[in-house]
C-alpha cells in the first residue's frame, strides 16, 4: 500500500488517468455484459483505446475536482457559510457541494464524448444519468471523501466499476 500511495502522492494526475482508463473502461464492459448476460469483447481495439482515452480526460477534470471541492469547502466552513460537522459531515459537505454543481457537468461531457465515440447522437436516459448523482455519486463520494487524499480518486475509479454493474443489472432486458 505504502508504494501506492507514494505512487499517487508524487503523480497524481497521470495515476488518476491511468485508474479511470483502466477502471472506467472496464465499467463500460461490465454493464454491457450484464445487459446482454454473456461475457463478450464490447468494443472493438478502437472503441476500446477511445473509451480508455475519454476516461483519462475524465480523470483530470475529476481530479482537479476533487482538490478544489476540498477547498471550496473549506473556504466555505472558514466563512462560517457551513459548519464544521467532523470527518463524515465534511466529506459529505463535499460530496454534495461537488456532485451537485461540477456532476451535471461530467454527466453531460461523459455523455458528449461517448457520443462522439459511437457517432451518434444518443441522449436517452440522460435523466437516469443526472438522478445517479443523488442516489449513487453522493453516497459513494462521501465514503470517498472520508479516505485519506492519495486514496481517494482510486476509490473514485473503482466506484466506475460498481456503477457499471448498478447500470448493468437496471438495463438488463427479461
Amino acid at each position: 500500500m505504502r508504494w501506492y500511495i507514494e505512487l499517487v502522492t508524487a503523480n497524481p494526475i497521470l495515476t488518476a488517468m491511468a485508474q479511470f482508463a483502466a477502471l472506467g473502461t472496464l465499467g463500460d464492459a461490465v454493464s454491457k455484459w450484464l445487459v446482454a448476460r454473456r461475457f463478450f469483447m464490447p468494443f472493438d481495439a478502437r472503441t476500446t483505446i477511445l473509451k480508455m482515452l475519454e476516461w483519462a480526460v475524465l480523470a483530470v477534470c475529476i481530479k482537479y475536482a476533487f482538490v478544489g471541492f476540498n477547498g471550496f469547502t473549506d473556504a466555505l466552513v472558514g466563512h462560517g457559510l457551513l459548519p464544521e460537522w467532523g470527518t463524515f459531515g465534511r466529506a459529505f459537505s463535499i460530496s454534495v457541494l461537488m456532485n451537485l454543481q461540477f456532476g451535471p457537468f461530467l454527466v453531460i461531457a461523459h455523455r458528449l464524448l461517448d457520443n462522439a465515440i459511437a457517432g451518434s447522437a444518443n441522449w436517452a436516459n440522460l435523466d437516469k444519468g443526472l438522478l445517479s448523482l443523488l442516489w449513487f455519486w453522493i453516497p459513494a463520494h462521501t465514503v470517498t471523501f472520508t479516505l485519506d487524499k492519495p486514496l481517494q480518486i482510486g476509490l473514485a475509479a473503482l466506484w466506475s466499476v460498481a456503477l457499471g454493474l448498478i447500470l448493468g443489472f437496471y438495463n438488463r432486458r427479461d
